[in-house]
């Protein structure tokens, strides 16, 4: 059974106590575990920049894990496909009309661009990979770090709902816009979030609703996607760094999706999870278990988890997730991006992983058999110090492994 060295663990809380103390980052939460247990929990700073009174970050802290919300839904998707309630080769406009009729679109970063109709469909199984044409245009943001609009408050206008988030992402457009035929490449867009519209409208039930019933609380997590009054009281404040590389309390500098739950009509599927990071951990864990065989209470078939680290795209379409992650030698299965060989005194090969846009990551290395996760607050995304930090801390804990 793998564990952790006593003098790592030590390692560990010495690089994120360093980390806050050198002002490299804000705040962070780290944490690994094998399909036994934990190995590691670890918290360092506060949950406000430059507020004591906010109190300290640690394993109950609640993070907005952004993008890390799209392996949760995939999951419920997949459900739905094992009991086969859903085809994944089904036209997604059979449930979502919204997406009939695309359009792929000459020059993506135009805000003039022309455009001509799709000539295929966007199938259910596009969902699961970015391989749909839908992608996150960098037209229309506020600034370059933004968010695009359909993921930020203020477009809305007061009218948060599942009609206004198509009006956003079709930008003028008579369809949906496509960076290109679906099922021939692969870009970052929205496929998550039409997949849990794809959950709400079979189920009947909001994507809330359903992952409480089918993956929350089989799992015991503390995961929603509702900022609860409890949740705000626990929830880690975002932190900005200028240009300069100051870090600076969060004033609004970016927009972000809408926190009021009053007001929340759209439950965002690619971004709109907050959890604490013992929670998701807890969530890798259960994957892990099951691909191991020793699950109590699967939530998902051990052919069905397994299929999540199969590359799924093909040479030429994986070459799209190294220009857009900066990661080579990488492939793309369901929700994952797959390492195909080992990272140096890190994760190995077959390792499937993701991060969240403001501050958070994780990983599970199904060889070594391990899950980690690693959580920060701070925008613009892709910070350098945070990703810095991530390896720094992932070097270590490989290195005390103990089988």
């Amino acid at each position: 059974m793998i564990s952790l060295s006593s003098q790592t663990r030590a390692i560990l809380d010495g690089l994120l106590s360093q980390a806050i103390a050198d002002g490299k980052v804000p705040g962070a939460v780290f944490a690994a575990a094998s399909a036994h247990g934990e190995l590691y929990s670890g918290a360092a700073g506060l949950k406000s920049f430059g507020d004591p009174a906010a109190g300290n970050l640690d394993e109950n802290s609640v993070f907005w894990t952004c993008s890390m919300t799209k392996l949760v839904v995939t999951l419920a998707l997949l459900q739905l496909i094992e009991k086969r309630i859903l085809d994944d080769e089904a036209p997604v406009e059979t449930i979502i009309p919204e997406v009939a009729d695309p359009v792929i679109v000459d020059d993506i970063l135009s805000d003039s661009s022309g455009y001509k109709p799709a000539k295929g469909k966007i199938l259910i199984k596009h969902l699961l990979n970015h391989t749909s044409g839908l992608y996150l245009s960098k037209v229309g943001r506020a600034t370059p770090d933004d968010l695009p609009p359909a993921y930020t408050a203020e477009p809305y206008k007061g009218n948060h709902t599942v009609a206004q988030f198509f009006e956003l992402i079709r930008a003028g457009f008579p369809g949906v816009p496509l960076a290109f035929e679906p099922g021939t490449n692969w870009a970052y867009g929205y496929g998550y979030d039409i997949a849990a519209f794809v959950v709400e409208r079979v189920t009947g039930k909001s994507i809330e609703e359903y992952c409480k019933e089918l993956i929350f609380g089989p799992l015991d997590m503390d995961a929603s996607f509702h900022l609860t009054a409890s949740r705000r009281e626990r929830l880690v404040k975002l932190t900005y760094r200028q240009k300069d590389g100051r870090l600076e309390k969060w004033a609004d500098q970016l927009g972000v999706i809408e926190q009021d739950p009053e007001k929340l009509g759209v439950l965002l599927g690619g971004i709109g999870l907050y959890s604490t990071m013992k929670s998701y951990l807890s969530l890798l864990r259960h994957l892990l278990l099951v691909l191991d065989g020793q699950a109590i209470n699967p939530i998902l078939s051990r052919k069905t988890v397994a299929n999540l680290f199969k590359p799924s795209l093909s040479p030429h379409m994986s070459k799209s997730v190294v220009e857009y992650t900066g990661w080579i030698d990488t492939q793309f299965g369901h929700a994952l991006c797959i390492a195909n060989s080992d990272w140096p005194r890190r994760r190995r090969k077959g390792s499937g992983f993701w991060f969240g846009w403001a501050g958070t990551y994780y990983f599970m290395d199904p060889t070594t058999g391990i899950a980690v996760v690693y959580g920060t607050q701070l925008m613009p995304g892709r910070d350098l110090e945070v990703e810095r930090l991530w390896g720094q801390l992932e070097e270590a804990l490989y290195s005390g492994l103990e089988a």
